[in-house]
């Protein structure tokens, strides 16, 4: 039987589980920046959404689902900082469109980008002929990053979260034994110390993990 004071009490727990949720994985769904975040919300949205209104849900099974949830979420999250290839399956990589003034039409697909679409992304970052592009990149949250020729260059971390990104060493053209060295010249030990670290302009700028 439908009553108010049912959904009133729901109510009020899925405030508090939403409410401790973000503050315990962070403040990224509130701005998502990857599909992970757009799920989260999603997902918790349709769960209490869904149950609130259906009075064939009891608490205690309400609460087993919240529970679930928040546990499948913390655990991919766990899982996508520790393990370079879940965090690249789980969020996606930017992806380059448009190299030297070239749409890279191969990049495009992989994105599921129609022209279509790859022309709209160019003529909202303000680009009508695509010359004047050094490079253009998709990143995770499907906005377009757009560098135009006479421009510096973009670089993004080689080492995020303790790990080496293959990909961005292999676009540097530098090995990990590099890596390594250099790492060294600037008084750290290990790869695994370093929070985050981007070699740009013959200059790292680099930040490690705080010493327990």
């Amino acid at each position: 039987m439908f009553t108010y004071s049912d959904v009133t009490l729901k109510l009020i727990v899925g405030f508090l589980f939403i409410t401790v949720l973000i503050n315990l994985t962070g403040k990224g769904n509130l701005a998502p920046t990857s599909a992970m975040d757009q799920l989260q919300n999603y997902v918790l949205g349709g769960i209490i959404g869904g149950v609130i209104y259906n009075p064939a849900i009891t608490m205690a099974q309400f609460l087993v689902i919240l529970l679930l949830w928040a546990l499948l979420i913390m655990v991919t999250r766990y899982l996508k900082t520790h393990i370079h290839w879940v965090g690249k399956f789980v969020e996606g990589e930017p992806i380059t469109l448009v190299r030297n003034g070239e749409l890279l039409v191969e990049n495009c697909i992989k994105a599921n980008l129609s022209a279509s679409d790859v022309n709209f992304k160019l003529r909202t970052a303000g680009v009508y002929d695509m010359k004047d592009v050094k490079r253009a990149i998709l990143e995770q949250n499907g906005q377009l990053t757009v560098l135009n020729q006479g421009q510096g260059s973009i670089r993004y971390p080689v080492i995020v979260d303790g790990k080496i990104d293959p990909d961005v060493l292999e676009i540097m053209g530098k090995d990990e034994s590099w890596i390594e060295s250099e790492l060294k010249k600037q008084g750290i030990d290990s790869v695994g110390s370093v929070f985050s670290a981007t070699y740009r302009n013959n200059s790292w700028q680099i930040a490690t993990f705080p010493q327990n």
